[in-house]
């Protein structure tokens, strides 16, 4: 589940120390997804955005890249989402995970089963024993946004990306998502996340149902 990294052959070791040691650099990304297919399609957004994510995710090794708990660096081969729930009776919010499947119908399953056991758990980590190949998301629906950055104190050694989506607008016609990646430079560069963004696109237009 997870390989180490051979760091004497690894093409990236170069850059992976110069923006983990010699200028550790965190950056984020911000853009405006069309969801107007989805939409279209009357499918309930926040599940099938996880699913898209995680699949797209699950295809390149820059976002799988991580530390594991003995601070040895490696790849999950997969990762799950860990997503959050909004409580709106304690205005809080509780984490939780899904078993990711390729499938889309048998993740919404999951999803929907997570959430009728776990969504109204008022505590953090509502879904227990959240494993360690997960990575966050979550979700703003009240606001819509050009801009979002986490500032973690002692995130520089967090590898795994971070998805926050907002409230969706319409423009000319389309459904806009706004959708901020915020990456660890050590192991993402722009061309992995604009390939990440140009494959998101191209799934939501092409997702099937059936």
């Amino acid at each position: 589940m997870f390989q180490k990294i051979d760091r004497s052959t690894w093409k990236r070791e170069e850059y992976f120390n110069h923006y983990l040691s010699d200028v550790p650099c965190t950056y984020s990304m911000t853009m405006r997804i069309d969801i107007t297919v989805l939409r279209k399609k009357n499918l309930s957004l926040y599940p099938t955005m996880l699913y898209l994510i995680a699949t797209v995710v699950n295809q390149h090794e820059e976002f799988r890249t991580a530390f594991n708990d003995h601070g040895e660096l490696g790849i999950y081969d997969w990762l799950m989402p860990c997503y959050t729930v909004f409580h709106k009776s304690s205005e809080t919010f509780s984490n939780l995970w899904t078993e990711y499947s390729s499938d889309y119908k048998i993740f919404r399953a999951a999803y929907e089963r997570d959430i009728e056991e776990y969504g109204s758990v008022e505590r953090m980590d509502a879904k227990p024993d959240t494993p360690d190949n997960t990575f966050p998301i979550s979700m703003i629906p009240w606001l819509s946004f050009e801009g979002f950055n986490l500032n973690l104190q002692k995130g520089y050694d967090y590898l795994l990306p971070i998805f926050t989506m907002g409230k969706f607008q319409f423009v000319d016609g389309c459904c806009l998502l706004p959708l901020s990646v915020q990456v660890h430079h050590a192991v993402c560069d722009g061309f992995h996340l604009s390939r990440f963004v140009d494959e998101l696109q191209e799934m939501i237009e092409q997702l099937s149902t059936n």
